[in-house]
């Protein structure tokens, strides 16, 4: 049996020399000829640095996953989307990228179809993917991959995950968090190997600029033990020194001993070390790859020539392309795990107790979030604010985690999600547009794997600006996420701490969804809930008790706590003020007022008259921004609209007078009726 260390040099060896394959040639892909020029693509490109480095460990993490696959799984991560090129290489390699793309056998014409393909590479693009071993964390928006780790690792004792980060990517403030934030999530087996090549894209690393015992002492201060190894030229010798440290870092973590092992190399080692004069070696021009004109320059010809002959391909491949001797062996001993969902707690529904007999924020949350958690397979994670948010009694419970960084937060659940269980993030609304990146960036991964059946990322936002100081008031989240259209999408907006104890209930066992629930924790209003399974099923209802019977002159429609209470109370005096029939329609979920699709609960045209009437004149109030219910609406109603809602004050206001600097009270609602039924008779004439 070959040693382990020259498995994956033998690995790595194939894995490169595929990786530079994609970036440079067309043809003679096995150099069984001599390397010419109509070989070689017209305009190579890509990014060759972080490919020697990364394809490195890739192949000891499978190596070392082969030789203890009876005991513990390794799930490699990637978290530079620029890494594509070398999960792509690795899958040809591994048999795996066949599996997705049956024209990319694991054999010369294989190899063939696949340099001719990349960028494209059969409709998965250049960047990691999640179609692919190492692909659970998408990459591309750097910073997310060690927390995504933590999160899809905790609880998962049978697993390690180990993310390959670089040394500027550790330079984002959410990898730079997330090294303090594993004290917050106990029981996340996580190994990280950070590759310091001394450059994030043109600049050089903060990390990189260290020496070992300053990366040591880094590392420790923030209660992780360090490995440095150090890589020149693939040699056998280093080879063998990196696979025992990887080794042994994995038995620190299965002890519980948070461990970090850092790869030291030169950026872009191992490709072309200079161009001409210019020296190449150990500066950013090898981000991207620096030969970019063989094809029409003899002497980038010939040194690429020499860069792929440097990785042996005919010792790797027999004629065929088939891999042969020790590579043969390194792909049959290499076992490249994954994150597999859970089995779902299945819940008989009609035991959900949806109509909970509650009356504040707090017991609403508590009972819903305590109950799940019954299940064993649920977490909250929060920034320090719980008790803020008038959640005392999830503090001190082993299922919640409290971190004060959002974008750390949305990381974890993102993880732990991945992996079948159900979870969400509380927040503050001022403090949740933070998530965006990220969350859009998750949205893409979970539609590009064609992940059906995963638990749905869920939000509750609240301590909102209308009831909090001046820098505390941004709805941009909710804003933003409607405005992209998104068909999974959901933006509820519960009028009671009753009807917020039904959204979250149906939210946290809702799959394939990014579910934002906003409430106020303030709110002790109680409306009637004779309409609340309607609310539920079709996202909105027609509140009997405050409408009159037959077709309108206005219908409010009210979409949040504060809305739903301010129509409460001004109804009747605009009735009688203005002699008209009126009708309140209570709006769960904000996006049936959009159209099907993208919105799968969109309403249509019939729908439309039955709610809201045939020609009554619509007025919306809404805790966000109006900009967001006149982006769904998309002037489809041709008759008289008005929006009220959140606008940022262009001073600090108390919050009755904030309510009516913005029209969210009896006056607005009173000035904003009086002007649409005046339009709306005009309309008739």
């Amino acid at each position: 049996m070959t040693e382990a260390a020259v498995l994956a040099g033998a690995l790595w060896r194939a894995t490169v020399y595929a990786a530079v394959c994609q970036l440079h040639l067309r043809d003679n892909v096995l150099l069984t000829e001599r390397l010419m020029a109509e070989h070689v693509k017209e305009h190579p490109s890509g990014h060759w640095g972080t490919v020697p480095g990364t394809a490195w460990v890739l192949s000891h993490i499978a190596i070392a996953a082969g030789k203890l696959r009876r005991r513990v799984d390794l799930v490699p991560l990637l978290g530079a989307g620029h890494a594509g090129v070398v999960q792509f290489a690795a899958s040809w390699v591994s048999g795996a990228l066949e599996e997705v793309r049956s024209q990319f056998g694991s054999d010369a014409e294989g190899l063939r179809r696949l340099v001719q393909a990349f960028p494209d590479v059969g409709g998965l693009g250049p960047e990691v993917s999640p179609a692919l071993p190492a692909g659970a964390f998408l990459g591309g928006r750097l910073g997310g991959c060690l927390p995504f780790a933590q999160g899809a690792a905790l609880d998962s004792s049978a697993k390690v995950a180990v993310p390959i980060i670089g040394d500027g990517e550790c330079e984002t403030p959410t990898t730079a968090a997330s090294w303090l934030g594993h004290r917050a999530v106990p029981g996340s087996s996580v190994l990280p190997v950070v590759q310091v090549n001394g450059f994030c894209m043109g600049n050089g690393s903060l990390l990189g600029a260290m020496d070992d015992d300053a990366l040591r002492a880094y590392f420790r201060g923030l209660g992780w033990g360090a490995l440095v190894i150090h890589v020149v030229a693939g040699s056998t010798q280093e080879h063998r020194a990196f696979h025992t440290a990887l080794r042994k870092a994995v038995e620190e973590v299965l002890a519980a001993r948070p461990t970090v092992l850092v790869l030291r190399c030169v950026k872009g080692w191992g490709g072309p070390k200079s161009l001409g004069d210019r020296v190449l070696l150990g500066t950013p021009d090898l981000h991207k790859t620096p030969l970019t004109s063989p094809r029409t320059d003899p002497d980038q010809l010939t040194q690429l020539a020499q860069w792929l002959a440097s990785y042996g391909p005919a010792d790797l491949f027999g004629p065929d392309g088939s891999a042969r001797d020790e590579l043969a062996e390194a792909v049959a001993t290499a076992h490249w795990c994954s994150f597999t969902p859970v089995k779902r707690v299945v819940v008989d529904e009609g035991a959900r107790t949806a109509h909970r007999h509650v009356s504040t924020f707090s017991e609403a949350v508590t009972d819903v979030a305590t109950s799940h958690a019954r299940r064993g397979d649920f977490r909250i994670f929060s920034p320090d604010e719980l008790a803020s948010n008038r959640l005392p009694h999830l503090r001190d419970e082993p299922w919640t985690h409290e971190l004060l960084a959002e974008e750390v937060l949305l990381e974890w659940l993102a993880g732990w999600t991945a992996c079948g269980r159900r979870g969400g993030v509380i927040s503050y609304e001022a403090f949740a547009p933070l998530l965006i990146a990220g969350l859009v960036s998750h949205i893409k991964q979970r539609r590009m794997a064609g992940a059906n059946g995963l638990p749905s990322l869920n939000f509750l936002l609240t301590s909102y600006g209308w009831h909090n100081v001046h820098s505390h008031g941004d709805p941009s989240l909710t804003t933003t996420l409607l405005g992209l259209g998104l068909p999974s999408v959901r933006v509820l907006t519960p009028a009671d701490p009753a009807r917020t104890a039904a959204a979250l209930d149906e939210a946290f066992d809702s799959l394939d969804r990014v579910n934002l629930v906003v409430a106020g924790k303030h709110t002790r209003a109680a409306h009637p809930a004779s309409t609340v399974e309607e609310e539920h099923e079709r996202g909105l209802a027609i509140w009997p008790h405050l409408s009159d019977e037959g077709e309108p002159d206005l219908t409010i429609v009210t979409a949040g706590d504060i809305p739903a209470t301010v129509a409460a109370d001004a109804v009747g005096h605009l009735r009688e003020q203005h002699g008209c029939r009126i009708r309140v329609v209570n709006l769960l979920d904000l996006t049936v007022l959009g159209s099907a699709p993208p919105w799968p609960r969109g309403l249509g045209t019939a729908e439309t008259d039955h709610y809201l009437g045939t020609r009554a004149a619509v007025l919306v109030l809404t805790l966000g921004h109006p900009s967001a219910v006149w982006g769904l609406l998309a002037g489809r109603l041709h008759r008289p609209v008005d929006v009220i809602g959140w606008q940022d004050p262009p001073e600090p206001l108390p919050q009755r007078q904030l309510a009516a600097a913005l029209g969210m009270d009896r006056a607005g609602l009173e000035r904003a009726a009086g002007q649409l039924l005046l339009a709306s008779r005009e309309v008739v004439r």
